[in-house]
């Protein structure tokens, strides 16, 4: 390679010719990064938007992340997938290689079902490199004008590729790490699909105040509500959580509706 540049294996061959060494890397057993993927509401005919985030980044940060997406393509149309708020580390300016291969980079296929994201920095420092929970990138699209009432998944996958250029072997791991004097370290990571609620905006078993979606109203759901509230990317709520949650009706959940639903647990009399 031209570049001491880490990039986790070909991102799609007809957009990367790249590669990631032979050697396999090491796992870091201990630390698990969470990719999870957010719910919308969209009507047949309409767009959507999700936010695909990260939570628990380890201290060592990731130096480059490779995965897919896969959904489905009589239901779904992706036209667009720009890079988040996180991504914005400064690499992009202060990497030599940034104008051979950007850090951000997508491919779509609309046809297959499938799109693939990739950022990678041959910078160490960890300074540029992404370190803080939050939105990794935005996807948007279209639906369907006849599909159907219900939720249609966006679940996050391993790209499809070889582990390396010529190895034969097929990838099964969602590439997410960083480069260590012993060579390259690979995250645990797990992930939590979203999607898309299309038609209304709950399965029809609308509940206030039961956030957790279980089928009552309790004190579970106010812990669900306040992890909710401190970090939406460690514990998303799907779309008939959301409107559960809601009770005060204001459009945003948070520890206000924690606390009315503590109050209606206490005394089963809404506040509002």
């Amino acid at each position: 390679m031209k570049t001491k540049k880490i990039v986790i294996g070909a991102m799609a061959a007809a957009m990367l010719s790249l590669s990631l060494t032979s050697l396999a890397p090491a796992t870091a057993a201990d630390e698990t990064v969470q990719i999870s993927v957010s719910e919308a509401e969209a009507q047949a005919g309409g767009t959507f938007t999700v936010e695909v985030s990260f939570a628990d980044i380890p201290a060592t940060a990731i130096q480059a992340t490779q995965f897919a997406f896969t959904f489905d393509s009589s239901v779904l149309q992706i036209t667009d997938i720009t890079a988040g708020p996180i991504t914005e580390t400064g690499a992009d300016k202060a990497d030599d290689t940034a104008s051979e291969m950007p850090t951000f980079n997508t491919y779509i296929s609309n046809t297959q079902g499938w799109a693939s994201v990739m950022w990678s920095t041959k910078l160490t420092d960890p300074a540029y490199l992404i370190k803080n929970d939050g939105v990794f990138c935005t996807i948007s699209g279209t639906v369907a004008e006849n599909a159907p009432d219900g939720k249609s998944e966006i679940k996050v996958v391993p790209t499809d590729r070889e582990t390396f250029d010529g190895s034969g072997v097929a990838n099964d791991i969602i590439d997410m790490g960083y480069k260590s004097n012993d060579g390259y370290v690979q995250y645990q990571v797990k992930t939590n699909d979203g999607g898309v609620v299309i038609g209304t905006a709950t399965s029809g078993k609308y509940l206030k105040g039961d956030a957790d979606c279980s089928g009552d109203v309790s004190i579970s759901d106010v812990v669900t509500v306040l992890q909710y509230a401190a970090n939406k990317a460690k514990y998303p709520l799907d779309a008939e959580g959301l409107a559960n949650a809601d009770v005060d009706g204001n459009g945003v959940v948070d520890a206000n509706d924690a606390f009315e639903i503590q109050v209606y647990d206490a005394t089963k009399e809404w506040l509002h």
